[in-house]
């Protein structure tokens, strides 16, 4: 009879132990909670404190990833709620816990310490500056970063057009804004130049998955501030990864889609060590066929970066490298071949046998090194400098037909075959080291920033023979050798000062030098040319602030040296600087639920270079300056919070881009292919290459339960046109892009979050290309354009899996 009762009272235990839960949170109320910055990103890992006033009921939980908690508070009861996140100023809030369930969003204020960079800050433009700016976190751009390249991880920027070699957006990438391209476009890495030395160019593919390292990226459109490097002449991209995180991390990101596309990363941090130390890791390997014939990718990269956090001083390494390994197809698609083949690829074709060369690739490795050293001298004084080296090496190989031996500086005897099939190989073998520096001294109304940077250039341009079908040539026989030093120095001095309540002024002045010398080129070994520039580049504005309204005005100088190919015009017809004048008009307003923003830009060029297709004395084509030019338009963007499931942003820019007068120059062939003088052409009020006057974006997001998100976005670009005659058969015509993402997040016990992603680009399957080239000339009095493509790939997709632990 006692073990039935035993029984029967422990079941009864059971039942009534299962209902003191529900009855201890009958007397609790939920507070969900979010943590958000003043860019309403979500803080992940911020802690949250609780304590009641009148009784002994307190804790702690620590924010999620999207910056959430929740707290089981008593009713009827007062508590306060203290928040805190590395690198923002702590915030106490007093919250009275009725009878009802309560939502609160919280903001933290970030702070100006050693933890929030000033080799970054000095770099960037302020909240109160007045520049057309947009401001990116690691939050906006984790659901899409499945393994594309950086460029269209921005797309959705205002003017933002991006292209692709491979069609897929992975491997070689490209970038216009404003219709300005990488080489107009000022990048930094935590402050540092990133442009090459002597093309100006960014080549993301370098820094493969770079976005899984970003902690903000901010890209200023037109010349914006004062930056280290190659001078902004239509954009600036500064890229942070300098991020300290509080907590311990290990995520692990995979992804596979069309084309046999795959990413593979795999990242971990120790969190902050006794408030000190700090040690992160990424490993990153992404692949794909591509979806043009051959263009194949295989992408590799580390980062490694440890950092010290003291009081007042931190001193930070980084050692950032990639190495990547394309097929070439930087030639596109030839008009003829587009509508019936359109993933035809004519690189690395060898007549002889009519198959491809398997090793037609673009080879290179490029290792940056960095140290930052900042101290906090009190609350008036900071000090930055950052030492740096970036070291790259590599080749592209490629099978040449026919080709002549004299063009390798080879002689043959006269009854020797005068030509040969041979491969090739030209290389690039650089160091590009430095220092950047910035000196800040903050008041209560102003802020003074004294910088700048030294860098030196030693780049090794170099090609070797490496077969030949008919012999003649030694192992690895060198058939150039041209050296080239580039030295580049500058200082700047910004100062903004708030007057009033609600005015901030705004000026700045940069000096800089630059010495060039080029020991000859590939084709003309023989051409040295050494150039010197000084520039003065002045910027002034004001903005005004209040209550999540800002408005701007602001006049800003650039002045640009001209690239390496230029001075390959020969002595006689150097190239001269380029300038630019910028001005910019702006109003934004940003509140809880909405953001709207108005800019009007008008960007005056004097001498300006643009490609031509006149062949200079040295026989190559060439870039010209053409006295006047400019870029004017307006600048539309807005998003809207609907409800608590649906939000909508958008932008638009219209624009024209537009030269006063400019004069092209034809390669002219009689009907037997007899070379005539080259044919001129004038025209006035031209419009720019590759500068559509229409851009638009557009993004939804359905959020039909918390852990669920559908996006649809919209990407618009009108035609362009692809060189400066304004000719309508030598356009890329307009097109209209929609991809779409679903995102479907998950929490448990072994792991902190995992995160599954699918996305679906070019839905439609739309037929339209993202770059293109022309070659045109006369033959026989008649126009012949030899036009080149490059297609965006049909519909594809891809599809991934995040696990953060």
């Amino acid at each position: 009879m006692k073990r039935p009762i035993v029984l029967l009272c422990a079941v009864l235990g059971t039942v009534l132990m299962s209902f003191v839960p529900g009855l201890l949170r009958a007397q609790n109320i939920d507070l969900q909670g979010t943590v958000l910055n003043a860019d309403r990103q979500p803080l992940e890992g911020a802690t949250v404190k609780y304590i009641a006033i009148n009784n002994t009921d307190s804790g702690r939980v620590i924010a999620d990833n999207q910056g959430h908690f929740a707290l089981q508070l008593a009713k009827q009861t007062r508590y306060i709620i203290s928040l805190s996140s590395v690198g923002y100023e702590p915030l106490q809030r007093e919250v009275r816990i009725t009878n009802h369930s309560i939502e609160k969003v919280f903001f933290l204020v970030s702070i100006s310490t050693t933890l929030d960079p000033l080799e970054v800050r000095a770099t960037r433009a302020a909240d109160n500056a007045p520049f057309a700016k947009t401001n990116i976190t690691a939050a906006d751009i984790k659901d899409k970063n499945l393994g594309r390249d950086l460029p269209y991880l921005l797309n959705q920027t205002p003017g933002v057009v991006v292209n692709s070699d491979a069609g897929n957006g992975i491997g070689y990438t490209g970038i216009h804004i404003r219709g300005s391209d990488a080489a107009r476009t000022n990048v930094t890495l935590n402050g540092i130049p990133y442009n090459d030395a002597e093309s100006s160019g960014s080549y993301f593919v370098d820094m493969p998955d770079i976005a899984s390292s970003v902690n903000s990226i901010q890209v200023q459109r037109g010349v914006g501030t004062s930056s280290n490097g190659a001078g902004a002449f239509g954009a600036t991209i500064n890229i942070s990864t300098n991020q300290v995180h509080e907590l311990p991390y290990a995520t692990f990101s995979n992804s596979y889609g069309s084309y046999n596309s795959w990413k593979n990363t795999v990242s971990a941090g120790s969190g902050l060590i006794d408030g000190k130390f700090t040690a992160d890791i990424r490993l990153s390997h992404i692949s794909s066929d591509g979806y043009i014939d051959r263009a194949s990718s295989k992408l590799e990269s580390l980062l490694f970066s440890t950092a010290y956090i003291g009081k007042s001083t931190t001193v930070r390494f980084n050692f950032i490298t990639g190495k990547e390994k394309t097929y070439q197809a930087w030639n596109g698609v030839p008009g003829d071949s587009i509508m019936r083949n359109p993933t035809y690829n004519e690189l690395g074709y060898i007549k002889s046998s009519k198959s491809y060369y398997p090793n037609q690739t673009d080879n290179y490795t490029q290792s940056h090194y960095q140290l930052f050293i900042n101290h906090t001298f009190n609350n008036a004084w900071s000090f930055a400098i950052a030492s740096f080296l970036t070291r790259g090496i590599g080749y592209y190989e490629e099978y040449k037909n026919e080709a002549d031996y004299s063009e390798y500086g080879i002689t043959r005897a006269a009854d020797d075959t005068a030509s040969t099939d041979l491969i090739r190989r030209k290389y690039l073998d650089n160091y590009f080291y430095g220092q950047t520096f910035s000196l800040e001294r903050k008041q209560a109304k102003d802020l003074l920033t004294l910088g700048g940077a030294w860098t030196n250039y030693d780049g090794g341009h170099y090609g070797q023979v490496i077969w030949t079908a008919n012999g003649g040539t030694a192992p690895d026989y060198e058939y150039y050798n041209t050296p080239a030093y580039k030295y580049d120095k500058n200082v700047y001095l910004k100062w903004m000062h708030d007057f009033g309540q609600y005015f901030h002024l705004f000026a700045d002045m940069q000096y800089r030098h630059v010495w060039h010398k080029m020991k000859g080129f590939s084709g003309h070994p023989d051409l040295t040319v050494e150039r010197k520039f000084d520039f003065y580049n002045p910027k002034l504005g004001i903005s005004y602030a209040k209550n999540g309204t800002r408005a701007y005005l602001s006049y800003a100088m650039a002045n640009k040296e001209p690239n390496r190919d230029d001075f390959e015009a020969g002595l006689t017809h150097q190239p001269k600087r380029e300038q630019l004048q910028d001005v910019e008009l702006g109003l934004e307003k940003k509140a809880d639920k909405y953001f709207y923003g108005i800019g009007l830009y008008y960007m005056g060029y004097k001498d300006q270079l643009v490609l031509t297709g006149k062949l200079n004395d040295v026989g190559e084509a060439t870039r010209i300056n053409v006295p006047s030019s400019y870029r004017a338009g307006i600048e539309l963007q807005g998003s809207y919070k609907l409800a608590k499931w649906v939000d909508i942003a958008a932008n638009l820019s219209l624009s024209r881009n537009k030269i006063d007068k400019y004069t092209a120059y034809y390669t002219n062939y009689d009907a037997n292919w007899n070379e005539l003088d080259p044919k001129a052409e004038t025209q006035s009020n031209t419009d720019i290459a590759f500068s559509p006057n229409i851009v638009g974006g557009y993004s939804l997001n359905l959020h039909p339960i918390k852990s669920l998100t559908f996006s649809l976005e919209g990407k618009y670009v009108s035609k362009q046109y692809l060189d400066n005659t304004q000719n309508k058969d030598r356009i890329l015509k307009g097109y209209y892009n929609q991809d779409i993402r679903v995102v479907y997040g998950l929490s448990g016990n072994w792991f902190k979050h995992i995160q599954l992603i699918g996305q679906v680009y070019n839905l439609f399957s739309t037929k339209y290309y993202t770059n293109g080239a022309t070659y045109p000339e006369y033959e026989g009095g008649e126009i012949n354009n030899y036009l080149y493509y490059f297609p965006a790939a049909p519909i594809h997709f891809m599809a991934g899996i995040q696990i953060e632990l």
